[in-house]
């Protein structure tokens, strides 16, 4: 009898092309980590920034809860909702789909969050998990302690109905923690010497953006609470990134290697003071 050659399991096949396409994907975005020095310098700079525009928060979100009703507001919304092309309302109604769907956004956030573990980025991949569980329990709460109504169809055009309270906008605010973060990361952590980049940057930017546009326009917020989400949202941002550095400092969650290669360029710059 012919002796039939040996095959190779299916299912052992597959697992090494998972594993080279994993460690080809550590090796690329490796090769375009930004040094250390510029991370922190930048991360600063950053923080900074969110922190500074969280100031006017309180005083607005004090001024709505005695005032749910601004006659600014409804002029705005009216200004936004004056062109009712296809295009445009396609386009807003496009920003707030992901937003609306819990269950996928919910999917994107952990499936993101799972690349950036695999590419040995564990920090950040807890980051971005973290941060948008913690943005998503505070909407809620502040929205219960500033019991602002939405947006009424005797004031402004109503086409897109949500339920719930108004101020701050809970898209806006999710928006922020997941595709700011991810702005931020792209931002002081790669080189911008790959086309995928650009796309991240880009990408993330759109709907940041955008999303506070598209719930004026749908009338499912006022433009107060598009602002105190932003502004809130940036405070969270804000204070992730505080967090974040201090934890990258210490070494947590980084893979063996980039943790002892950390230690040693500590150490030197320690000798050579």
């Amino acid at each position: 009898m012919q002796q039939e050659p040996d095959k190779k399991p299916v299912n052992g096949s597959l697992e090494n092309n998972v594993q080279g396409m994993v460690e080809q994907a550590q090796q690329e975005v490796a090769q375009t980590r930004e040094p250390w020095y510029r991370v922190f310098q930048r991360t600063r700079t950053l923080v900074t920034i969110y922190l500074m525009i969280f100031v006017l928060f309180l005083a607005l979100a004090t001024f709505v809860f005695y005032h749910p009703v601004l006659s600014v507001d409804v002029l705005i919304t009216k200004e936004f909702q004056e062109n009712q092309s296809p295009w445009l309302r396609g386009l807003m109604i496009m920003v707030s789909w992901l937003g609306s769907n819990m269950i996928i956004f919910a999917l994107l956030i952990l499936l993101t969050a799972l690349v950036f573990w695999l590419v040995n980025l564990r920090l950040e991949a807890v980051l971005i998990a973290g941060l948008s569980i913690v943005s998503s329990a505070l909407n809620v709460l502040i929205k219960l302690i500033v019991h602002r109504p939405r947006p009424t169809a005797g004031l402004v055009e109503i086409i897109q109905s949500a339920t719930g309270h108004s101020f701050p906008s809970g898209h806006v605010m999710s928006y922020v923690a997941f595709f700011g973060l991810l702005f931020s990361l792209g931002f002081v952590l790669f080189k911008k010497n790959r086309w995928w980049h650009y796309a991240l940057l880009i990408v993330s930017a759109f709907f940041v953006i955008l999303v506070g546009p598209s719930r004026i326009y749908l009338g499912d917020h006022w433009a107060s609470d598009v602002v105190g989400g932003y502004m809130f949202g940036g405070l969270l941002l804000g204070l992730a990134l505080w967090l974040y550095l201090g934890l990258r400092r210490r070494g947590v969650l980084a893979p063996k290697a980039v943790h002892e290669k950390r230690q040693a360029n500590s150490a030197h710059l320690r000798t050579a003071k």
